[in-house]
């Protein structure tokens, strides 16, 4: 059996002389965790040389591995403080670039970029966005025109996926729609070319669906009535008076609703 005393000799082959300090402890400037972590992994070893009258006095290190860990815990909480200190900084100055007083041109393209990201705008929603932030009219047309050279605006590409969406989501006649775009400043002629995607069996078999959703939420009501809530949604997504007519009047008769006064194509 091994005799506790040899196995204090083993770590320490020469007590009389002093074990140098490993480059990870904190004496050596490293990080504090490393070297109170050693302290505690061989401190039973330290405390038997110690019995041995061979060793370092055990408190002397452990007053050392203390100081050395406080230190280190300085370090972690000035080294976490400082990189909280510089994100603070980054996001403040990135803020501040798109808003400091310095190249309009600059400030431009940096306001247009973050409109642009993930969603599509038109150059004069663009436009009225640099207006609003007291950009110059000749760098903003400037700017703008060189978005559109490069492709980051096309007003073309808005109105054709606008009219897409808007028809397919939520059902919008092609007058509606060209009400939509004209607010958003899209050209006139691009707007009817945009338009003319759909043609008037494609808006009316539109309109078909659309009742037929709403016809079940208005059973039970009087015939006028629900005439009125089918042929006034059909009105507010665009569609024409005589379609609207027609497309209700046929839709109650599948239900066997008298729908003979409702006359001409008027309403």
């Amino acid at each position: 059996m091994t005799r506790r005393t040899d196995w204090a000799e083993y770590v320490y082959p020469d007590p009389g002389v002093p074990r140098e300090p490993d480059p990870g402890s904190a004496d050596e400037g490293g990080f504090a965790g490393a070297g109170q972590g050693e302290d505690r992994q061989d401190g039973g070893s330290r405390a038997g040389a110690g019995a041995s009258g061979g060793g370092r006095p055990r408190g002397d290190r452990a007053g050392r591995g203390e100081t050395g860990a406080r230190r280190g815990r300085g370090r972690r909480r000035g080294f976490a403080e400082s990189s909280a200190q510089d994100g603070r900084t980054s996001s403040l100055s990135r803020a501040e670039q798109e808003e400091s007083p310095g190249d309009p041109a600059e400030r431009a393209r940096a306001i247009c970029l973050r409109l642009l990201t993930g969603t599509p705008r038109t150059r004069k929603q663009l436009a009225d966005a640099l207006r609003k932030r007291e950009i110059p009219d000749d760098v903003a047309e400037e700017v703008l025109s060189r978005f559109e050279e490069v492709g980051l605006i096309n007003d073309s590409a808005f109105a054709d996926a606008w009219v897409e969406s808007r028809h397919h989501g939520r059902g919008l006649a092609r007058r509606a729609l060209a009400q939509e775009l004209r607010t958003k400043g899209v050209d006139s002629t691009l707007i009817e070319d945009a338009v003319a995607q759909l043609d008037t069996e494609q808006e009316e078999a539109t309109a078909r669906e659309l009742v037929a959703r709403k016809l079940r939420s208005t059973r039970g009501l009087d015939r006028d009535k629900r005439l009125r809530r089918l042929a006034g949604m059909l009105a507010r997504k665009g569609y024409p008076e005589g379609m609207a007519l027609r497309v209700v009047r046929q839709a109650l008769e599948e239900e066997g609703e008298d729908t003979e006064f409702l006359g001409g194509e008027g309403f």
